[in-house]
């Protein structure tokens, strides 16, 4: 099109599409270098943020860990991951966290300030540590993390009513309080055995701070266990004076295998025992009233009991007067219509060589003589103002507990014990219950306590002056009481709640929570009404031999219901163990005991500790091996004159004298084990 510009006839005539076309020729050079110049932007600040990226993932990174804003994972040598811990109680803002030496902290989450840090600690060539600590600085702030144990086996924890090796979890959980409980009445709850440790068999191993207070839940769908730290609803308490926030602190230790990496935890994270028991608390049985008479025990009752054990030709360690001999709980001294002469009766036990330990508890009842006493000088744990007493209800009535925090409380306690060692030649104690359950949910004690089972471990405590001998069936932080610790009451039962079945597991966590000098509680269990297989009132007879096989085999024995309330045969049996006990099995425990003092290694072990790299040694639950050499496989099913049994590799001869010599693992299937047998083997 031409445009005519005014001018006249002979005006210019001026084309305008040239013009056009100039300004549409260059546009698209010009867009095409804004869109390159922004592509160079883009690709620069990319780069950027590819290189800070990198930089924040190095940072992120300490030796084999790996830490998101959601949690981390820890790798092993081999590159495969071994553990790995979500954060769920906030998201960790990187841009917080910072990088000096082999300390990686953060400051912040995307709400709020925290504390939080992981050190990379190498103790040695072969084990690798991560200290973990997450501190909020704001009260009532819960912490929890949550471990996956997917990848993995776990062992440790506590002992708990329904047992199995390794750790089984069902069904979900939200954290309860980590303490002390007796699971004979409280069966969902943790064991009177405690810590908090964890083992994998894939040579990793958690210890939680013993400053933390500590709750533990799961999730089984999940395969999560959550880890949580609170002050809100809760019987811990912080120190005095300061506010209640909530610090989750623990390490993570990898090493080469399960046990290499359990030696190092053990050697650093418990207490070691200072002596060993006497030798003839190995050696030779206990023998209890309790399961044969129960509550009934009276001076014509325990003289009997004593000469049916000399008649029938067994060997007795010590004969232990349980409950009740007293008239009133809380009083230091013998029924005087149950017991007319006890100094007499005492000193005829003493002429017929026996020793005699007596029941103790925690608990003065209202109607005891010493309660008043204890009232008047302050020596229970008292309700929370700490004004007044705290009455507290456990299976033989109701009262209050002696405050074993109170120094005055625990020498008058140790007192009424040295008194009635005096006045009739004692030999030791059974000290029962001392499980933070007893205790009231909100309470108040003379030296304040943050973390109740600390109340647990001030009464085993108490066994101290006596542990040559003394009994104890709890603990926490108490490894170093060179006594015997006895899992909670059995049934008379074959199975994984409180039975048979649950014996070898309860041992073997026991073990691995540094508790070596074990008591295997009552051979046949306690014959609890409607909590027995049998008739007549006593445990069923194949049940009874065979738990007095596999007793034979543990640190030491403890016979309640004598074998002759059977028939002869069973008394022949239990002098073919008793035998075998003393002179197979108690050289090796004395042997392995006098080891534990300098490395707190187990006695009874578990079959991977010589076996590590075995998947199918880490899941077996009805053998064990007493230290190294000596391998036990018990028969712990009804009707069963047969078992599967699983030899390691290496050079093994049975007890019937076939020998073993293999470079690999052998299954030997329907061995045959006749009722009078248990299958053993000793390494070559």
């Amino acid at each position: 099109m031409y445009q005519v510009v005014p001018g006249g006839t002979g005006g210019t005539i001026t084309d305008t599409i040239p013009k056009q076309k100039r300004s549409k020729d260059t546009r698209p050079l010009v867009g095409a270098g804004i869109i390159g110049l922004v592509l160079v932007i883009a690709a620069v600040t990319a780069w950027c943020y590819y290189i800070a990226s990198i930089r924040k993932a190095e940072l992120l990174k300490t030796q084999l860990l790996d830490l998101n804003k959601d949690g981390y994972i820890i790798r092993n040598q081999g590159g495969s991951i071994v553990f790995r811990m979500d954060f769920r109680s906030g998201t960790l803002d990187l841009d917080s966290c910072s990088k000096e030496g082999e300390i990686l902290s953060c400051g912040r989450t995307t709400d709020r300030k925290l504390n939080f840090f992981i050190e990379t600690v190498q103790p040695k060539d072969t084990v690798q540590c991560y200290r973990v600590r997450w501190e909020e600085l704001v009260p009532d702030i819960v912490v929890e993390h949550a471990m996956t144990y997917k990848f993995a086996h776990w062992y440790g924890g506590a002992v708990s009513a329904i047992q199995h090796w390794p750790i089984s979890i069902s069904g979900q959980q939200s954290p309860k309080p980590f303490i002390t409980s007796d699971i004979y009445s409280n069966r969902n709850e943790f064991g009177g055995i405690l810590e908090s440790y964890w083992l994998s068999s894939n040579a990793t191993a958690i210890k939680i701070n013993n400053s933390v207070p500590f709750h533990l839940g799961w999730n089984d769908t999940e395969k999560t266990m959550y880890f949580q730290a609170r002050y809100n609803d809760s019987p811990f308490k912080p120190n005095p004076g300061e506010a209640p926030c909530a610090e989750l602190s623990y390490r993570v230790c990898v090493g080469l295998d399960v046990t290499s990496i359990h030696k190092y935890m053990v050697r650093r994270y418990f207490n070691k025992p200072n002596k060993v028991p006497a030798e003839i608390m190995f050696r030779h049985p206990i023998w209890s009233t309790w399961a044969l008479h129960k509550t009934d025990i009276d001076q014509d009752r325990l003289l009997m009991y004593a000469a049916n054990i000399r008649e029938h030709n067994f060997n007795c360690s010590q004969l232990e007067l349980d409950d009740r001999y007293t008239r009133r709980y809380g009083d230091f001294d013998f029924d005087p219509v149950k017991f007319p002469n006890a100094t007499a009766m005492f000193q005829k036990l003493k002429s017929e060589g026996f020793f005699v330990s007596l029941w103790i508890h925690p608990f003065v009842n209202y109607d005891s003589e010493n309660f008043h006493t204890c009232v008047e000088r302050g020596l229970f744990v008292r309700e929370p103002t700490g004004r007044l007493p705290a009455l507290v209800r456990w299976w033989n009535g109701i009262g209050a507990i002696v405050d074993f925090t109170n120094p005055e409380a625990r020498e008058w306690f140790s007192q009424q014990l040295r008194l009635l060692r005096m006045k009739y030649g004692l030999s030791s104690f059974k000290f029962d219950a001392g499980e933070t359950n007893y205790l009231p949910w909100k309470f108040s004690t003379r030296t304040p306590i943050r973390d109740p089972s600390l109340f647990t471990r001030r009464y085993t405590e108490m066994a101290i002056p006596f542990n040559d001998r003394a009994e104890l069936r709890s603990g926490y932080q108490s490894q170093n009481i060179s006594c015997f610790f006895r899992p909670i009451d059995r049934d008379s039962v074959w199975g994984y709640e409180l039975g048979l079945k649950s014996l070898i597991p309860t041992v073997l966590t026991i073990s691995v929570l540094g508790y070596q000098f074990i008591l295997p509680d009552m051979i046949g269990g306690n014959a609890y009404l409607n909590r027995t297989d049998g008739s007549r009132g006593l445990p069923d007879r194949e049940l009874y031999i065979r738990w007095l096989e596999l007793a034979a085999f543990m640190p030491s024995m403890q016979f309640s219901i004598p074998p002759w309330e059977y028939d002869n045969e069973v008394v022949e049996i239990a002098r073919k163990y008793t035998a075998l006990h003393e002179s197979i099995v108690t050289p090796r425990v004395l042997e392995l005991a006098s080891e534990v003092v300098d490395t707190g290694d187990p006695i009874i072990r578990p079959l991977w500790w010589i076996a590590t790299g075995d998947e199918t040694a880490y899941k077996i639950d009805s053998q064990f091996l007493i230290g190294d050499d000596l391998m036990v496989a018990p028969v712990l099913e009804p009707g069963k004159q047969e078992r599967d049994i699983y030899l390691p590799a290496g050079h093994w001869k049975s007890y019937k004298g076939e020998r073993y010599d293999i470079k690999k693992p052998l299954h030997l299937t329907d061995y045959p084990v006749d009722l009078d047998e248990i299958a053993y083997f000793l390494w070559v």
